[in-house]
């Protein structure tokens, strides 16, 4: 579909500036406001979202850009904050090393993992994924050298230039690392590989009858999804100081996948307006019920129905409705 007005077609995406800067000056300014109102307890909320907006948006990337149903996605984010907390039990603690060498291990697992699932697909590629990463999940449970079911709580943080960072610097650089990750989403999109991937979630018998390379550009979506996954598990480690199998486990695939949904399919903002809306929903209605989840469930029914396309399109929805 082509826009008249900017000859751009429906496969371009912006990061939309002049509506996203006032928002990012405030998320700068969050610690010294916090700070001011004693309520610093919400830079760690931020990070937290931050970190599972990061983790939501790789999913995004093969979910909805290349339209690959990933049920374990979760197991990239776990294969990440283990490769740091391993590490960290061998006494390499320089972030410097940990975080790349957590990338890379999460983008070498998706590689091999999407290897054999892109040779199936539809319902056989969700099952085989969820297989991987339940696979990895038993794993984790059983290195006992490495806390097993009980999990690897961790000695600190990784260092940057010798200096454990603390929790404000710490919202800092997970700031700074889903910022770049969605400059990096939306340059990606925007190439020659974006538009064939997007090409290839409309019409892959279409794309390959073109002499499009449907496996060869899934798999590079697929492992750069596994690498921002495993950057948002050393951010998770990090942050809580442990991790544990549960962090692979099905339930925090399916929860990624809730807030994608939520948050809008295919929409470069998805993924940080599921993350937000779905941990504020956690936080607020945690604090009045423990079935938190029934007050979620209604929002996403309601999300569903009244703007199927996720949170992202309500101004669309909005802007239609009053035409």
């Amino acid at each position: 579909m082509v826009d008249s007005n900017n000859a751009r077609t429906s496969l371009h995406h912006t990061l939309h500036l002049r509506a996203a800067l006032p928002v990012f000056l405030v998320l700068l300014a969050l610690p010294q406001i916090t700070a001011a109102l004693h309520a610093e307890f919400y830079v760690t909320l931020a990070t937290r979202i931050a970190i599972f907006a990061l983790a939501a948006s790789s999913l995004n990337l093969i979910l909805g850009f290349g339209g690959l149903v990933s049920f374990g996605h979760a197991a990239f984010v776990g294969a990440g904050a283990y490769t740091v907390g391993i590490l960290m039990q061998h006494g390499t603690v320089p972030a410097a090393i940990a975080w790349p060498a957590a990338m890379l291990v999460s983008a070498g697992l998706a590689c091999l993992i999407g290897f054999i699932s892109l040779r199936t697909q539809g319902v056989y590629f969700i099952m085989i994924t969820l297989a991987f990463a339940q696979m990895l999940y038993y794993l984790a449970v059983s290195l006992k050298t490495y806390g097993g079911d009980d999990g690897l709580p961790l000695a600190g943080r990784n260092t940057w230039a010798g200096i454990a960072p603390g929790d404000t610097a710490l919202y800092y650089l997970a700031l700074g690392a889903l910022t770049l990750c969605l400059l990096f989403t939306q340059r990606l999109l925007n190439a020659r590989f974006g538009q064939v991937l997007q090409g290839l979630r409309e019409n892959p018998v279409r794309m390959q009858a073109l002499g499009f390379p449907v496996l060869r550009t899934q798999l590079t979506a697929f492992t750069l999804a596994g690498a921002m996954a495993g950057l948002a598990g050393t951010l998770l480690a990090n942050q809580g100081g442990f991790v544990s199998p549960s962090m692979m486990q099905w339930s925090q695939s399916g929860m990624l996948m809730v807030m994608v949904i939520l948050g809008g399919v295919g929409h470069l903002y998805g993924g940080v307006l599921g993350a937000a809306a779905f941990l504020l929903l956690e936080e607020v209605l945690g604090h009045t019920t423990e079935h938190w989840q029934l007050g979620l469930g209604a929002m996403l029914l309601a999300v569903v129905l009244l703007a199927p396309r996720g949170l992202a399109s309500l101004r669309s929805v909005w802007t239609r409705s009053q035409a």
